[in-house]
């Protein structure tokens, strides 16, 4: 039978899970404290947590929530990044402490059900924010209506402009 405290964690493990379907797996070894603490504190900024849990347990919980398997990541020293809301922007942070402190070594991770490699990792961590593609949507869809403004107001100003000289022609006259 296994131990209370096992179980515990495994329910803390699912819970973490289920409140987070973005998981991003590194591995930590070769880093001291003080540069986990400043990856800690800048993952927190960017809205992620980062948590180390026995692999077995992580595991055993894993199968129990139907999730797909991350066995072949899950060999040595890992630590899970729970990434709130958009991974992209915990991706970066990973991606930009991991070119500071080559210890770091970017595993992979579970984003939205799906597992990706160290590779696909690397290359979440190129897209765009969910902010900034927000800000291009919105750059393009008010690009045609300032157009159409801009075209609107020319016929008017270009009355104004007309009238403008007609009075100045009518005075000079």
């Amino acid at each position: 039978m296994p131990a209370k405290t096992k179980l515990a964690v495994v329910a803390e493990i699912k819970e973490r899970f289920v409140d987070c379907p973005n998981v991003l797996l590194v591995d930590y070894r070769g880093l001291d404290v003080q540069a986990v603490s400043q990856l800690r504190r800048e993952l927190r900024e960017s809205g992620g947590d980062m948590v180390v849990y026995k692999n077995t347990l992580t595991q055993i919980a894993m199968r129990e929530l139907a999730l797909p398997s991350m066995e072949e990541m899950l060999e040595g020293p890992s630590a899970f990044v729970f990434a709130q809301g958009d991974p992209v922007t915990s991706a970066k942070v990973l991606a930009n402490f991991a070119k500071e402190n080559e210890a770091l070594e970017l595993k992979g991770g579970l984003v939205q059900s799906q597992v990706i490699d160290s590779a696909g990792l690397k290359a979440l961590a190129t897209l765009p924010s969910r902010d900034e593609l927000l800000a291009k949507l919105l750059g393009t869809i008010s690009n045609p209506a300032r157009g159409m403004a801009t075209v609107l107001s020319g016929s008017a100003r270009g009355l104004v402009t007309a009238l403008s000289a007609l009075q100045e022609q009518k005075e000079a006259a």
